[in-house]
C-alpha cells in the first residue's frame, strides 16, 4: 500500500531507497542509464553526480516533471537527455542498450503535495488523479461513469478494499450529486460508509484503498508496469541490471513474477512446468526484497512500505 495516499503531513522530494539503488546499478563504473519514473529527478541526480562516465535517459508522463528535468539538463547538457512519455511506451525511444535501468513506481512526492492534481485528500481539489494531466478521463469522470465490472476491479481488485460493497453502493448512490467531483468529498462518502472504528487508532484514512484503485484504474499502471518490465529488459545489456521500487503489493506481485520468470525459477506456486520448460535470461540479485532500513524511514516516512527488487540480464532473449 502506497501509504502517502494517508492524511499525513507534506512531504519534501527524497528518493526513496537511493543508497540500496546505487549499490546494485552501480554507476560510478560509467556507462548509460534510463531513468523509468524521473519524478523530482533525485535518483537521475545521483547517478549523474556518481561519475562524468555516466549518462542518463529519463522518461516521465507527467507534463511537471518536463519542467523539473530542465534545471539537469543545464546542469549536465549532453550527458542527460528527458523524454515525455509513458515508460510504457518505451518501444518508442531511439535510445537502447542501457547499462542500468531503474523504475520507481507509484506518485512522487510533487504530485502528492499539488493539491490540485486530485491524488491525495489532504487537500479539497478536484477529483483528477491523472498521471499525465493533458489526456484521458479523470478520476471523477471514471466515478460518474464506470459501469459497475470496472468499478469493483478497481475498488476490490486495484485497491484491495475490503469493504468494497459499501464503498460502491454509495459511488453509485452518489452520481450527479457533485460528491464525486472533489477529493474531500469523495473521501468524506467513503468515510461515511467505513467509519473509523470507536476506540482503535486507524493506520491509514478508511478513503485510501479506494483513491490507490481508482488511481490505478484511471491510469493502467498495471498494465503499464508489465509492459515497461518487458521492453526494458529487452534494452538493457547483457550483464545489465534492472531495480524497480513498488509501493504495494499488486506492484510487487508483478514485478517478483517477472524477475522470477527470467530466472528460470516458478512465478507462483501454482506454477509447476518442468525446469527443462523455463528459460534462464537472468539472475535475480537477491531472492527478497530490499526494504529501507529505520534511518532512512525516520526521514522519508513514503519508503516504508517501498519494495526493491533487482535482476542481472545474462543473456539476449525474450522471457515467453
Amino acid at each position: 500500500m502506497d501509504d502517502t495516499l494517508s492524511a499525513q503531513g507534506s512531504s519534501k522530494h527524497v528518493p526513496v531507497l537511493l543508497e540500496a539503488t546505487m549499490a546494485y546499478l552501480h554507476p560510478e563504473n560509467g556507462g548509460l542509464f534510463l531513468d523509468g519514473t524521473f519524478g523530482g529527478g533525485g535518483h537521475t541526480r545521483a547517478m549523474l553526480e556518481s561519475s562524468p562516465e555516466v549518462c542518463v535517459v529519463a522518461i516521465d508522463q507527467d507534463p511537471e516533471a518536463e519542467e523539473r528535468a530542465l534545471a539537469l539538463k543545464k546542469l549536465y547538457g549532453d550527458r542527460f537527455s528527458f523524454h515525455s512519455t509513458n515508460f510504457a511506451d518505451m518501444g518508442d525511444l531511439e535510445e537502447q542498450s542501457f547499462d542500468g535501468i531503474l523504475f520507481d513506481f507509484g506518485l512522487s512526492s510533487f504530485q502528492l503535495d499539488e493539491g490540485e492534481r486530485g491524488f491525495s485528500f489532504r487537500f479539497d481539489a478536484p477529483l483528477d488523479m491523472r498521471m499525465n494531466n493533458r489526456e484521458g478521463i479523470t478520476a471523477s469522470e471514471f466515478l460518474e461513469s464506470a459501469s459497475e465490472a470496472d468499478l469493483i476491479r478497481a475498488i476490490r481488485n486495484y485497491g484491495e478494499e475490503r469493504s468494497w460493497r459499501k464503498v460502491i453502493a454509495a459511488i453509485l448512490g452518489a452520481r450527479g450529486k457533485g460528491i464525486l467531483g472533489r477529493t474531500k468529498s469523495f473521501a468524506d462518502l467513503i468515510e461515511s460508509v467505513i467509519p473509523r472504528r470507536a476506540g482503535f487508532k486507524e493506520r491509514i484514512h478508511p478513503a485510501t484503498r479506494t483513491f490507490q484503485g481508482v488511481r490505478i484504474a484511471i491510469n493502467n499502471e498495471l498494465e503499464s508496469i508489465e509492459a515497461g518490465l518487458e521492453e526494458g529488459f529487452r534494452r538493457l545489456k547483457v550483464n545489465g541490471v534492472m531495480v524497480a521500487i513498488s509501493f504495494h503489493s499488486l506492484e510487487d506481485r508483478i514485478v517478483k513474477r517477472f524477475f522470477r520468470k527470467l530466472s528460470g525459477r516458478p512465478e507462483h506456486r501454482k506454477d509447476d512446468r518442468f525446469q527443462e520448460e523455463r528459460e534462464i535470461l537472468g539472475s535475480m540479485i537477491e531472492t527478497k526484497a530490499v526494504k529501507a532500513k529505520e534511518d532512512e524511514i525516520r526521514e522519508n516516512t513514503r519508503s516504508r512500505s517501498a519494495r526493491m527488487r533487482g535482476i542481472k540480464k545474462l543473456i539476449e532473449g525474450v522471457a515467453s
